[in-house]
């Protein structure tokens, strides 16, 4: 075990912690609100919509992210290399960063899952409150935005903390998109003397220390937010 290596490489793998945020936050901003949207869908019971999330949902829970991962990078090229063909644009598809398919990849699989978190949350809210809001004048949009979503939000907190930190792990299959991130940058620092299991160490205490700290955070807001619920309620 080469100690010297070990704390060297623990510094290289936390270089990559700002693109590992920066993945996980853009696909928070894009899964949080297309989720949510979603997930009312099915509480509504929305033709074509719910049973197309439905599938969408199978999907996602139904195959591995690396799956997905290898999927996405193999058939955007494609697509877009088509289309530029007959839109005649001078464009080359393999200089697009690696991080633009972490996006698509990452946000695809996210919205799945928080779509089925926020509907459950939805479905801890009294409907009756709707039907209240509504007598008093309140559009249903309003009544959504000031009463049901806030208090939603309260209930969903623990999954949404459980799902946030899942998505900053699962990141670490960026490597296979050649994605700069924590996985990647220790591994690459590995290759030289073949050190791997020192820089697997400094992968899982870096992964262990920003999962620890992302929980800690939600759990923080979610003792908050519950006291703004008891005062309110």
């Amino acid at each position: 075990m080469n100690i010297h290596f070990m704390i060297d490489t623990f510094f290289v793998a936390l270089s990559g912690v700002p693109v590992t945020l920066f993945v996980t936050a853009v696909a928070l901003l894009i899964a949080i609100p297309a989720g949510f949207l979603l997930a009312l869908s099915r509480v509504n019971e929305i033709p074509v919509i719910r049973q197309i999330t439905m599938v969408y949902v199978s999907f996602v829970r139904g195959t591995p992210i690396i799956v997905q991962i290898f999927i996405t990078y193999a058939s955007v090229p494609l697509i877009l290399t088509a289309l530029f063909e007959k839109y005649g644009i001078q464009a080359n598809i393999y200089d697009i960063h690696p991080i633009w398919y972490a996006f698509i990849v990452f946000s695809f699989s996210t919205t799945a899952i928080l779509s089925e978190v926020f509907r459950s949350s939805l479905g801890t809210v009294d409907r009756g409150q709707l039907e209240a809001a509504q007598s008093v004048g309140l559009t249903s949009f309003q009544a959504f935005r000031r009463i049901l979503i806030p208090q939603a939000l309260v209930s969903a907190l623990p999954n949404l903390a459980t799902a946030t930190v899942n998505l900053i792990k699962a990141t670490s299959l960026g490597y296979a998109m050649s994605l700069q991130e924590i996985t990647l940058k220790a591994k690459v620092a590995a290759n030289a003397g073949y050190h791997y299991i020192e820089a697997y160490i400094d992968i899982f205490l870096v992964y262990l220390i920003l999962c620890s700290l992302v929980e800690f955070a939600f759990k923080w807001y979610e003792r908050r937010a519950s006291r703004y619920k008891v005062h309110h309620a």
